[in-house]
């Protein structure tokens, strides 16, 4: 495993991130996430991510059982905020203050920890006036609840104001959540820019398209029994955009590429994410043990300048670029 600084600080990440959104405390029973996790350290995996909202609190707890008896020191957790949890009621919603504070509680309770090495805004609110949100954050930094603080999905303006904002509260803004993927590059235009400027990383969720990019999807052909394509609990709901025979034949055209590197398709998928400088590390999930093999070895990898251009010809404006694709629910109800 290789290890990045995350943003403009001394912190230290693992290029792949362990991420149990969409599986654990939902899709996944609790032993085979726990030997998830355990597949994941013995792989050299130390930094986990996760989020209150996912499976409304359950993904959490799963991840904190499967941690407990580690040493602390030697993992980076993270966490985010923002999503309706609980019952869901009024409060139970946004960036405010009060949202704010009483998750990262719940959540500390949940991980079985006294603090995250990194607490995440999941997406930008518009109801909650940004002062209030990033003094809550310096705060939560100061009560030593939070060693750091990120965003997810934060557009290159909200990141600068964000930005600016921590460094008058003293404490750092170093990261931001976006997808990112050789499908879906919509960061690269803008949001890349900025936080270049600022010191902010990118931690990237869905570097190998909800499954796409591993080429087992193929054009004309239903999706294989078990796939996420399948998965009417929100896996296909989230892949349906590139099911396309298009796009799919695309894909298809990236497996000769694969073999000249002498990778696989999902290690292709994960490398090449990671061959962009600003991002720190490649969000990767699992739900049985032996699949996180595959995306650790992509760890390292350096992809020549002409395996990077055969994909792009090979995805040409399959890709999709629109800056304006980043964006936050335009109310907390969305």
């Amino acid at each position: 495993m290789e290890f990045r600084y995350l943003g403009n600080s001394g912190f230290k990440v693992s290029e792949i991130t362990f991420g149990n959104w969409l599986t654990h405390g939902s899709q996944v029973e609790n032993d085979v996430a726990t030997q998830c996790v355990k597949a994941a350290l013995d792989a050299g995996i130390s930094t986990f991510d996760t989020a209150d909202v996912y499976a409304n609190t359950a993904a959490e707890t799963v991840l904190g059982e499967a941690l407990k008896g580690e040493r602390r020191e030697s993992l980076e957790i993270f966490t985010k905020v923002f999503g309706a949890t609980g019952p869901k009621g009024k409060n139970d919603v946004g960036l405010s203050r009060k949202h704010i504070m009483e998750s990262i509680n719940g959540s500390l309770s949940r991980l079985q920890t006294d603090y995250v090495d990194l607490y995440q805004a999941h997406r930008y609110d518009f109801e909650t006036p940004l002062e209030e949100t990033m003094q809550a954050f310096a705060d939560i930094v100061r009560q030593g609840k939070a060693l750091y603080i990120g965003v997810s999905e934060w557009t290159a303006e909200q990141l600068r104001a964000g930005h600016a904002l921590s460094r008058e509260l003293g404490f750092q803004l170093i990261s931001n959540q976006p997808q990112y993927n050789m499908l879906w590059r919509v960061i690269e235009a803008e949001v890349v820019p900025a936080s270049e400027e600022l010191g902010v990383s990118q931690i990237v969720w869905s570097p190998i398209g909800q499954g796409v990019l591993s080429g087992k999807y193929l054009p004309g052909q239903p999706a294989p029994e078990g796939s996420r394509a399948t998965d009417e609990k929100g896996g296909a709901r989230m892949i349906e955009r590139w099911m396309g025979d298009d796009v799919l034949t695309g894909v298809q055209r990236l497996k000769p590429i694969a073999e000249e590197a002498g990778l696989s398709m999902p290690q292709l998928a994960v490398a090449w994410v990671l061959q962009n400088p600003n991002v720190a590390s490649a969000i990767v999930g699992a739900s049985r043990p032996e699949q996180l093999a595959d995306s650790v070895a992509a760890a390292g990898v350096i992809l020549e300048p002409e395996i990077m251009k055969n994909i792009d010809d090979a995805i040409g404006s399959l890709a999709e670029r629109d800056p304006a694709l980043t964006k936050s629910p335009p109310s907390r109800e969305a």
